[in-house]
Parts: C-alpha cells; sequence; structure tokens
C-alpha cells in the first residue's frame, strides 16, 4: 500500500528537498504541499493524506495550531491522517503541546534522510515515531517545567488492571515491549496486547500519548528510571 503524505514548512528548498526524497521511494507518494499551517490543514483536508510532515514555526497558522484542526476536525470531517512535527534542535513547548494534540511523534529538520523515510512509514504504521527513552525524556522535561492538573488523569488511572497499569509505567519509563516482556516475564505479543488494551481504555492513539498520560497522571516523575 502507497503512504499518501502531505509536506507542511515554510521554506520552499525544505518542502522541495523532502518531496525529492519521499516520492523517490515505491511506497511513498507525495500529494500535496503548504508553506503554512493554513493551507495545510485544507491541503490535508482535500488531498486525504496518511501522513502530514508538519513544521513547528510557520506564518498565518504555526504547526501547533494546524496540528490540533487536523486531529480534531470539526463535524463532518471524517478522514484523520497521522501527524509528524518537524522542528530544530531547538524543541520547544510546540512540540510537547503537539504530541498532547495527538501528534505521533516529532523529527528533527536535519534528520539523515534515512530517518525521516523511516520515519514517515513508522507512523503511517500507527505507532509513535520515536524511540521511548527519546519521547519519555522530552515530556519529562516539560511536565517538570510546566506541571499539568494531576486530578483526572490520576482517576482515569482506576479503569485500569494493575498489569495494565505496571504496563504503562514501563511504557513511560522508556521501556521497549521487548524490554517489559522481559521485566514481566510475558510473551511480546501479551504485552503488545496489554498495550492496546490500555490505549483502548484511556482513549489515547499512540504510545506518545500514553507516556505524555503516565506524567501527567503521576504514575511517574521526571527523574524517574526504569
Amino acid at each position: 500500500m502507497t503512504i499518501r503524505v502531505v509536506i507542511v514548512d515554510d521554506q520552499a528548498m525544505v518542502r522541495a528537498g523532502f518531496a525529492a526524497l519521499l516520492s523517490a521511494q515505491a511506497d511513498i507518494d507525495v500529494v500535496g504541499e503548504a508553506p503554512d499551517g493554513r493551507q495545510g490543514v485544507q491541503v490535508s483536508r482535500s488531498a486525504h493524506p496518511d501522513v502530514v510532515l508538519m513544521d513547528v514555526r510557520m506564518p498565518e497558522m504555526d504547526g501547533l495550531t494546524a496540528a490540533r484542526e487536523i486531529l480534531d476536525p470539526p463535524p463532518g470531517v471524517v478522514h484523520r491522517p497521522r501527524v509528524l512535527m518537524l522542528t530544530t534542535f531547538d524543541i520547544d513547548d510546540y512540540v510537547y503541546e503537539a504530541l498532547r494534540a495527538g501528534a505521533s511523534g516529532f523529527l528533527l529538520k536535519d534528520a539523515p534522510p534515512a530517518d525521516l523515510i523511516a520515519a514517515v512509514r513508522v507512523v503511517a504504521s500507527g505507532e509513535a515515531l520515536l524511540a521511548p527513552s527519546v519521547t519519555r525524556r522530552l515530556i519529562a522535561d516539560f511536565v517538570q517545567q510546566r506541571p499539568a492538573p494531576r486530578k483526572d488523569p490520576a482517576l482515569r488511572l482506576n479503569g485500569l488492571t494493575p498489569r495494565e497499569t505496571e504496563v504503562l509505567e514501563l511504557i513511560a519509563r522508556g521501556l521497549s515491549n521487548q524490554e517489559i516482556a522481559g521485566h514481566l516475564v510475558l510473551a511480546e505479543q501479551t504485552v503488545k496486547t496489554h498495550i492496546g488494551r490500555v490505549l483502548a481504555k484511556l482513549d489515547l492513539r499512540d504510545r506518545a500519548q500514553a507516556v505524555i498520560f503516565a506524567y501527567e497522571a503521576g504514575l511517574v516523575r521526571p527523574g524517574d528510571s526504569a
């Protein structure tokens, strides 16, 4: 199946470079481009991509606002692509808020070409982009700086079984599925089943949102380790 991609970035050279790289892949088709968030939303609604590469800082409408509009569309709009945020090394609040809004991860703009291609494929498959430990460090940093209210997330933990809560905690501590399986002495497929149930019960889209939820609920705190 071909992965349909829309690229949203205010730099024409960046869009052209990403488009050329991705279009050269047999399983990826760039179906649209946009120079700002507002046009990015419009192109995404009309082109129905699987993945939107969204720059963080743009004129007219920034990437965070555009990501929110794409991921939480108005009534009547049924298509919801995955959103992958593009940023520089100076990671800021936009990325954290985008993950909270439902983005599937972020990618540094100067990442190697192979990383961009792999990122699109990973996100299109329904997974969060980042290695769990990287996601954990990013989220822990911002939760520590600006703690979110924990009452509601903490109450939602009550709907999980003890095993599911344990799996969620290990996800937030940065363990991969294989590592969780070894830690709990379970089959990796069983771990995947538990993760699926956690996401469904908490109404979370992917692993990145699960990590955010665990921090905001107080299940883990910045500085914790596995």
